[in-house]
């Protein structure tokens, strides 16, 4: 029995050194995705604005 627990309390060990998170990753991760979300939302309002146009074009024709 002491081999088993000295085997969870080892592997718990291990456990936490490997899901340690560092602020910086995330905070850098964070960042990426604020670019990629402001990339799509000025190219929905981009297209939003063209379908207006378009529209607008063929009902004064």
């Amino acid at each position: 029995m002491s081999k088993q627990l000295n085997f969870h309390s080892s592997h718990s060990e291990i456990n936490n050194s490997q899901s340690k998170v560092k602020v910086t990753d995330l905070l850098s991760r964070m960042n990426a995705e604020k670019k990629i979300e402001k990339k799509r939302n000025l190219a929905l309002g981009v297209a939003a604005v063209s379908a207006v146009t378009v529209f607008g074009i063929i009902l004064t024709i």
